[in-house]
């Protein structure tokens, strides 16, 4: 029997995960990786002895990567350390005021009634509501969308009422809360979708309810660890993963792909996945003439997310009085919004968010010193910004901010630092414009609008990753890895029902404690 081949171009979140899982079913998995590291935008930086994220520092709702590490016989919390923080974060209004986010719903309240005592009464309602909500569109996020016929295959319209498709998130939390710095509390999380919440559908008030009832995590080393500990599990279930080998393009008879070509050669493959940026991969690897839905010409009318301006900075002693995560929000909130998705300009009282991790993990940074992630929200590449020039000018913007969340005189304390722009985000990592969250995730760019798991253009092509169903953020990439690898075992006739398995809802307090 001929040994069906699969080629994964990127070993991103979404990559790895189908290797695993692919596998894991007995095929010949080959990944091909740009970078000399795995990750993706979900690997690390390191340097002088400090360690960062590049991308992804909140790890929220483990139990869909939990779930695929336990169809293959093996324990997510095992491989890969972690530990649930307590407070998640605290916010910081430029409006003025302050809260300290706890998963203790008790606490939280405490916190909100410090802002607003009505607000505070209505927490346990917002909880209770988008438990229910995720519970009814988790089928639709766990499934493929093939066609416009899946909405009613699905029963979605059913779901109209409860998922209220034509409402903001901002809209959604107007019902539950009347200031405006607690709705912000449970509407930034649209930021991780790339997005405003003013814009985003209100299904994505389910992003918040996550981190209560699941908890924000993080991982010994950071998330780039849970690349690295995915790798080693697809090596160990015979995947081969090739670094610092992009893919200079994708080879086709017909419309039918049969490989990949890198500076060291071709692959043949009976199957290709892409896990690269959607947009990138399809403009550069894919001629134009094979494309009917996917041109250049409709990949440049659709809406992409965000950018982000990046400092990563090794510090001299630790901050130790700022929490893991902080996020302020500038005091013109929405116009600093309009700035980003609108007007694509830079401000001066802009939006920030400060990984301070040295608090919680101390493997990160040399002994004595501690490492700051500092993002800033930005618009992606339209022309309007000229980052050579803008670079240094934004970077002392934002050190100037630092203050306001309690980090004092930084710049005498820098040992090491690194500025990743927009435009590095699209020249250096390969993101279509820069636009770190993909595809934005508007209605007419989710579910079967979206490039689907079965990619609809290509034969023998698969997507993972943020670009493609069920979109980005690093739960759904996982998830979406599970929906492609069934597809593909299904279409290949292979046995796919183990991948059926429900997800757990229990969270992992006891087996690895609790942070503060």
């Amino acid at each position: 029997m001929h040994e069906r081949s699969v080629l994964i171009v990127g070993a991103g979140p979404g990559g790895l995960a189908s290797a695993i899982l692919l596998a894991k079913a007995g095929l010949k998995v080959t990944v091909l990786e740009r970078l000399p590291h795995v990750g993706g935008r979900t690997s690390a930086i390191e340097a002088d002895g400090f360690r960062f994220d590049l991308g992804p520092t909140f790890f929220l709702y483990p139990q869909v990567l939990e779930r695929i590490f336990r169809l293959v016989g093996r324990d997510l919390f095992s491989e890969i350390p972690m530990s649930r923080l307590d407070p998640q974060y605290r916010l910081v209004f430029g409006s003025g005021g302050d809260l300290l986010c706890s998963p203790d719903l008790e606490k939280m309240a405490s916190e909100v009634r410090k802002l607003s005592a009505a607000d505070a009464a209505n927490i346990h309602r917002f909880i209770a509501d988008n438990r229910r909500k995720l519970e009814l569109f988790r089928p639709s996020l766990e499934s493929p969308f093939l066609g416009w016929r899946d909405l009613f295959k699905l029963s979605l319209l059913k779901l109209l009422p409860v998922l209220k498709p034509w409402r903001s998130v901002e809209g959604e939390l107007r019902r539950y809360f009347a200031d405006p710095r607690v709705r912000l509390a449970f509407t930034f999380q649209s930021k991780y979708l790339g997005m405003s919440p003013f814009n985003c559908p209100s299904l994505f008030s389910i992003l918040s309810y996550l981190e209560y009832d699941f908890g924000v995590w993080h991982p010994t080393g950071g998330c780039s660890a849970v690349s690295e500990g995915m790798a080693r599990v697809a090596e160990e279930f015979g995947a081969s993963i090739r670094l610092d080998e992009p893919v200079t393009e994708l080879l086709f008879d017909g419309k039918k792909c049969v490989g990949a070509k890198t500076a060291q050669g071709e692959y043949r493959a009976d199957a290709v996945i892409v896990n690269a940026d959607f947009a990138d991969a399809m403009t550069k690897l894919v001629p134009n003439r094979l494309r009917r839905r996917w041109t250049d010409e409709k990949i440049a009318t659709k809406k992409f997310s965000c950018s982000t301006f990046m400092l990563y900075l090794g510090i001299e002693g630790l901050y130790d009085d700022v929490p893991h995560h902080t996020i302020y929000t500038a005091k013109d909130y929405v116009g600093n919004l309009a700035d980003i998705e609108d007007r694509h300009a830079l401000t001066q009282d802009t939006s920030f968010y400060v990984q301070n991790a040295s608090v919680t993990d101390d493997t990160l940074a040399p002994p004595g010193m501690s490492t700051l992630y500092v993002l800033a929200p930005v618009t992606h590449q339209t022309g309007s910004i000229d980052w050579a020039e803008a670079k240094a000018r934004f970077r002392d913007t934002v050190l100037k901010q630092l203050p306001k969340i309690g980090i004092e005189n930084v710049e005498k304390r820098i040992r090491y630092e690194k500025i990743v722009t927009p435009l590095n985000w699209q020249s250096d990592y390969a993101v279509h414009r820069g636009a770190t969250f993909n595809l934005a995730h508007n209605l007419g760019q989710m579910l079967h609008f979206r490039p689907r798991n079965r990619f609809e253009d290509l034969q023998n092509v698969y997507l993972v990753g943020g670009g493609t169903h069920p979109g980005s953020g690093l739960p759904v990439i996982y998830e979406s890895a599970r929906i492609t690898s069934r597809l593909l075992l299904n279409d290949w006739n292979r046995d796919a029902g183990w991948l059926d398995e429900p997800a757990s809802t229990e969270t992992r307090h006891a087996a690895v404690g609790v942070r503060s």
